[in-house]
């Protein structure tokens, strides 16, 4: 008997194929560009599943607008009214679920046609975890009639569990801490995984919103999946939560991981990218052991990407007619003026060069804390601001960049220069704090052999949103010494840094000098730096991207310049060559930096330039 599971993740309210950043059609994006691919693979296997890993109602304005005018009564969230056309069979949650507070998550979650469950989201903990009072049901168990091969029909009952990544009670502390914890995911499942067998279940199907990391389990990790998948009673993984793809050829010969087959410790798994990038896809084949029981006998997993070519068709035509209110009263508000601007925001050169777009962001940050601290012990320090080039290419592919022209800006801008609904605080840190802050931002680049001039410069799985450029202190990256931290954020070598010559007002900082750092809730809890982030000191209530709203509304016309806070150190013969933006000219390389050079075209249709340093 064959059996066929369908598989999204980190759909981040991608329904339309339709770019809100940037205003346009977007056909390599979207729920319903997959839906004429999940329609065709169900014609053709009868016996089939479409599961969802999570990740579901934040990631785009149209998610952000829903959130901040709140649901209507009996209207459906419009990513759970897509879902519930596309006939999802279950799903689970991820972590940026929770980004606008457990009453809308759960409010939205109440229109699904569909399960949704989470093993490890807990809101009373008992003395093992499967004695503990869940959030959302641990598990479910689907009853199907399935049809062999030979055309006879049978019962099978399909076991489907989640988890999320206990970091979500960092990342979101103001909104979870004394309402729900977490439990290890590992360890969730190890306790639940014999209650689905007793309960009945013939497979167990692991919805794990998580990523492939180490093969080795350690407390409380965030990319487990290897470990999940050894458990005893697995049948088969869909992963996550790291917008990557598996089975792909980055993973070939990590340890317990067959990138051809689509296997983790020998169980079916896929990792199908994010925002309707991917659709994963497990086919199993079963059969009866000696005791009648159901055993997966072969399996293949595999990925398909969506098809930017495809013409539109019914299934398409049904998921969007789903959502068309939403999507309307999106594109007007996207539209509206906030401020204009004299000079281009863009992103393109962000991550090589000093960048006026995230100076402003710097800025907008800053300000309202500054006046928070006026009169407090704390005013008395110097107040920086960390800010990341969120759109800066990379797993985001060669659109993802924000490019804001001379001219008016309009609150799409807004949200494409911040896309995240993070919340403004602020952190005390030394002077050796933050050069480890800054430090770990060094990882993204690959350590370079001084006099070469064929190498490359970035480390392209390094996530650009843990690229902090932090604004109020000047310093130099010397990419030709080794990185003090992988780009996991785990600390490998204590030697000298990459971090140069670090000043503040042209006084070089000593390691016990206090700073105050404007951030957001996810990095001021420990996100993306690895717990260094320093003491927290302000959490304020409004997202920073109304503190940039503010600052903007503040001004008649902004003029950001370039702040001259950071630059590569010279290098006299050396060389490096990075992927950017297609779009980018040569002049506008030369304008970012002189010594940056377009080379020409670049892979997975990025540009090709040259930095010489």
């Amino acid at each position: 008997m064959r059996l066929c599971l369908l598989a999204t993740s980190d759909l981040h309210a991608h329904v339309l194929p339709y770019d809100y950043y940037g205003d346009r059609p977007d056909r390599s994006l979207g729920l319903a560009l997959l839906a004429e691919q999940i329609a065709a693979l169900r014609a053709a296997c009868p016996n089939s599943l479409l599961l969802d890993n999570g990740d579901l109602l934040q990631g785009n304005p149209m998610g952000d607008l829903v959130a901040e005018r709140g649901l209507e009564e009996g209207i459906p969230h419009p990513m759970i009214a897509a879902m519930n056309v596309a006939g999802f069979d279950a799903a689970t949650v991820g972590n940026h679920d929770f980004d606008y507070g457990l009453e809308f998550m759960l409010r939205a979650l109440e229109g699904a046609d569909f399960p949704v469950i989470s093993a490890n989201v807990v809101t009373h903990q008992g003395a093992t975890p499967a004695e503990d009072e869940t959030l959302l049901p641990p598990f479910v168990i689907l009853d199907r009639e399935v049809v062999d091969e030979a055309g006879a029909r049978h019962p099978l009952r399909i076991g489907v569990i989640g988890t999320v990544p206990p970091q979500v009670m960092t990342w979101n502390a103001p909104l979870l801490l004394g309402r729900v914890t977490t439990r290890d995911p590992v360890q969730a499942l190890a306790a639940w995984l014999p209650h689905m067998r007793t309960a009945g279940a013939d497979l167990v199907v692991v919805l794990a919103h998580c990523g492939i990391g180490g093969a080795e389990y350690r407390d409380g990790m965030e990319n487990a999946a290897l470990p999940i998948a050894a458990l005893p009673g697995v049948d088969a993984v869909v992963a996550g939560h790291s917008h990557l793809v598996f089975p792909s050829a980055p993973f070939a010969g990590l340890p317990g991981v067959d990138a051809a087959q689509g296997r983790l410790h020998g169980k079916p798994a896929v990792m199908p990218g994010f925002w309707g990038s991917h659709l994963g896809v497990i086919d199993l084949a079963l059969d009866r052991d000696a005791g009648g029981a159901w055993r997966v006998a072969e399996s293949k997993a595999r990925v398909q990407e969506i098809d930017p070519a495809a013409p539109s068709g019914p299934a398409e035509a049904r998921l969007s007619a789903a959502v068309v209110v939403a999507h309307v009263a999106t594109l007007a508000a996207i539209r509206s003026p906030v401020g204009e601007t004299r000079v281009t925001l863009s992103t393109r050169f962000a991550q090589v060069a000093d960048c006026p777009a995230l100076a402003l962001v710097a800025e907008a940050q800053a300000s309202p804390l500054r006046e928070f601290l006026a009169g407090k012990p704390e005013g008395a320090m110097p107040v920086l601001s960390a800010v990341a080039p969120f759109r800066a290419g990379g797993r985001g592919g060669p659109g993802n960049y924000t490019h804001i022209p001379p001219g008016e800006i309009l609150l799409r801008h807004l949200a494409d220069l911040y896309p995240y609904p993070n919340r403004l605080c602020a952190v005390e840190v030394t002077g050796a704090e933050l050069v480890d802050w800054l430090e770990q931002s060094a990882s993204l680049f690959r350590r370079l052999e001084p006099g070469v001039t064929e190498q490359l410069l970035m480390e392209t799985d390094f996530p650009g949103y843990n690229f902090d450029v932090i604004h109020g202190v000047t310093y130099r990256i010397d990419p030709t010494r080794q990185a003090r931290f992988d780009i996991g954020g785990e600390r490998v070598w204590d030697g000298p840094g990459r971090i140069r010559d670090l000043r503040h007002r042209g006084r070089k900082v000593q390691p016990s000098d206090r700073f105050i750092v404007a951030t957001n809730n996810y990095r001021a809890h420990g996100g993306g730096v690895s717990g260094r982030a320093g003491r927290l000191v302000y959490e304020g209530e409004i997202t920073n991207r109304e503190a940039l709203r503010r600052h903007i509304d503040a001004q008649a016309r902004i003029a950001p310049r370039r702040p001259g806070t950071w630059r590569f150190v010279d290098l006299p013969g050396t060389e490096a060559l990075f992927d950017g933006s297609p779009e980018a000219t040569a002049a506008e390389a030369a304008a970012a930096d002189p010594r940056i050079s377009l080379e020409g075209t670049g892979a997975g249709g990025f540009a090709r330039f040259r930095f010489r340093f």
